[in-house]
């Protein structure tokens, strides 16, 4: 009987972490709507956008997801006129399209606050801020009623895929964000700067671990059943 609740009591918890995990992340995109009071107007940057997607106004935000079996995302987020004076962490909406931060005193913003935007296409900021990665990072750079617009996001690799001059010898270079890339090693290849060829040996390094996981549970499992045969 005690085996039963202890294994009972492992799935419990094992199912509360996830549900805690689950919230923490669902937090994470409800603070970014809610870093001002307000919400989405019409015939805003934003508003026109969702309206255009037909997505969901939830505050900030505008929500949409693909099909009903994927939870719903962040594509527009308008923080405009929030009399915002930093922007330190937008992560709960890296999978965002448009993001407006326009007629706020913000002073500089780091590009690094939109390091892993992949999807992002259209920035709209005060006037004095530029765009994260410049020239190099944008089809088309603005500055119209006192905001600067930064239209079409550039792919930082030139192509997907293709090999690059910043990756290292056997590696690919990829996309993430606004003046930024990122390098993933090559068909074959891995282990520190790409320089180990064929493939990752998975039976090597999670078999003594799945192995040693099972006599573990096993000697577990007898122990407690010496203990409930004993009572």
């Amino acid at each position: 009987m005690k085996v039963l609740v202890s294994w009972c009591e492992a799935v419990a918890l094992i199912f509360i972490l996830k549900l805690c995990f689950n919230a923490s992340y669902q937090l994470t995109g409800l603070q970014v709507c809610s870093l001002c009071g307000g919400t989405v107007q019409n015939n805003t940057y934003v508003g026109d956008f969702c309206t255009l997607s037909a997505g969901r106004i939830d505050k900030r935000c505008c929500l949409a997801n693909d099909n009903s079996s994927d939870p719903e995302r962040i594509i527009g987020l308008d923080l405009s006129s929030c009399s915002l004076t930093q922007m330190e962490d937008l992560s709960g909406a890296s999978t965002v399209v448009v993001i407006d931060l326009s007629l706020n005193p913000i002073t500089n913003i780091s590009d690094k606050v939109f390091q892993g935007f992949l999807d992002l296409k259209f920035l709209i900021l005060p006037e004095h801020i530029a765009c994260p990665g410049g020239n190099a990072s944008w089809q088309q750079m603005d500055v119209k009623q006192g905001k600067q617009l930064c239209k079409d996001q550039k792919n930082m690799c030139n192509q997907t895929g293709q090999m690059s001059m910043n990756c290292p010898e056997n590696s690919l270079c990829g996309p993430y964000g606004p003046g930024f890339f990122e390098c993933h090693c090559a068909e074959n290849y891995h282990g520190y700067k790409c320089l180990r060829q064929a493939e990752f040996p998975v039976l090597k390094v999670f078999g003594p671990l799945a192995a040693s996981t099972v006599v573990i549970s096993f000697l577990l499992w007898i122990t407690q059943r010496r203990k409930a045969k004993s009572l």
